[in-house]
């Protein structure tokens, strides 16, 4: 078949009939060699992302539409998710779909027209985890006041590692750096961010496990210096979005220039404008108390100064005034009046001490063995006469005492109810213990108690009589 195509079908020496088969298969071949390198602008519609990865969509215009398709090799280099009713430019092969006989266009790259592919990957993802909420205010955390160690992610060739080390060498001793090196730009350079995110990490947790606080990260600056949009991509992947919000470390995104943005900064607890301006928020607290300090040290020096220049002056002022010299006046007067009463004191206490002497002088005169020996024999004259008397009155007394309790013992003895008993006599009580002073107290049969001068008799009624 070295004739065209559609010359051969009318040809008589081609006069026998195709299968449908070669028929698709020529008008395969035919097209595939005449559109091997095609650009086709139109609009995206039935757009579909198979399970296996591949991409399903049609694109059209005001008069035509063209099925296309882009396998999951080709796919994976376009940097945004293509979507229904956004206008592109493909590039691709045609081909034919043996089996329905339909013509596709086979996408090998795409373009967005009117906005850069990274543009509208980068608004797909940043409104895709905005819905998600991994912006929200609420889940930001503020960042230390005095951190200890900062642990940070950037290349170890670049430019950014050495602004932060040189910041915060110059504005605190007391920060340690944790630096993990990772590429910041080209193929897998987000898996990597991520994965040295997701390293310092489990180092900040097993030390905190281990009760090694002092190696714990307090804060983690992610970024890089600047560049083009390629060079930023990196931070724009899902990958470093997620793995900066699972961080439990509060994340601090420094990446490119004042003006860039990028995924990272917004899922990030705080956006630096720069790496140094990064290095500057950790040690800023430290910084400024530091400056806060001198201040107030030169401040309270000034102070110090202007009281010390007061007081002087109002010691010199005081020094010559009328009121120091009256003063000095009535310290004089004071010293004379002290000195005379002090005179007067010494002369007291000396008539005192004298007179205490002369006392007792004559205390100890009275005080003599001599007259001792006299005192002692009057006085036992006198002890012994008033004890003769005392022995005296106590006999004398006794025999009184012994006397009347005599008669008072004969006179109860009289009245006692046993002397009546003695003299014959007897006491009768009921069985209750009352006394029988009556006849007709008592019936016949009634037991009667007896009692006499010795014993008692237990008896019973048989008459009863009144004399």
């Amino acid at each position: 078949m070295s004739q065209p195509l559609f010359a051969a079908l009318f040809d008589e020496a081609e006069s026998r009939p195709l299968s449908v088969s070669e028929l698709t298969n020529s008008v395969r071949v035919a097209l595939e060699t005449r559109f091997a390198s095609v650009w086709v602008e139109g609009e995206i519609s039935n757009f579909k992302a198979h399970s296996s990865g591949h991409w399903y969509f049609t694109l059209k215009d005001a008069g035509a539409q063209l099925r296309a398709k882009c396998f999951r090799s080709s796919n994976t280099r376009i940097r945004f998710r293509p979507q229904d009713g956004l206008r592109v430019r493909a590039r691709g092969r045609l081909s034919v779909y043996v089996p329905r006989g339909e013509y596709e266009l086979v996408v090998e790259s795409l373009d967005p027209v009117g906005a850069g592919a990274l543009r509208v990957a980068f608004e797909q993802l940043r409104d895709r985890l905005k819905a998600e909420g991994l912006f929200a205010a609420e889940l930001k955390r503020p960042l230390p006041v005095f951190p200890r160690r900062v642990g940070v992610i950037t290349s170890p060739t670049g430019a950014a590692i050495r602004d932060i080390l040189n910041v915060i060498s110059r504005r605190t001793r007391t920060v340690h750096v944790l630096f993990t090196p990772a590429r910041v730009q080209g193929e897998g350079a987000s898996r990597e961010v991520a994965r040295a995110i997701r390293f310092i990490n489990q180092y900040h947790q097993r030390a905190l496990a281990e009760g090694r606080h002092e190696d714990a990260v307090d804060v983690l600056i992610v970024g890089r210096g600047g560049g083009s949009t390629e060079d930023l991509w990196a931070f724009n992947e899902e990958e470093v979005a997620r793995a900066i919000r699972g961080s439990v470390i509060p994340v601090i995104s420094a990446v490119g220039h004042e003006t860039d943005f990028s995924i990272a900064d917004f899922v990030a607890d705080l956006r630096a404008p720069t790496p140094s301006a990064a290095a500057e928020l950790v040690a800023a607290h430290e910084d400024e108390l530091c400056t806060r300090l001198a201040q107030l040290d030169r401040n309270l020096q000034r102070l110090m100064r202007y009281k010390i220049i007061d007081a002087r002056t109002r010691v010199q002022q005081h020094a010559l005034s009328q009121v120091f010299d009256e003063v000095r006046g009535k310290l004089r007067e004071a010293r004379r009046e002290t000195d005379q009463a002090t005179r007067e004191l010494q002369t007291l206490v000396h008539l005192a001490f004298q007179n205490a002497r002369r006392r007792a002088d004559q205390i100890a005169l009275r005080l003599a063995p001599a007259q001792l020996r006299e005192h002692l024999t009057e006085a036992r004259a006198r002890f012994d006469y008033v004890y003769t008397g005392c022995q005296t009155a106590t006999v004398a007394r006794l025999d009184e005492k012994k006397k009347r309790l005599g008669l008072a013992a004969a006179s109860l003895d009289a009245l006692s109810p046993l002397a009546v008993l003695q003299r014959g006599y007897a006491i009768a009580q009921d069985a209750n213990g009352r006394l029988v002073r009556d006849a007709q107290a008592v019936a016949p049969g009634d037991m009667l108690r007896v009692r006499l001068a010795r014993g008692n008799l237990n008896c019973r009624v048989e008459d009863a009589k009144e004399n």
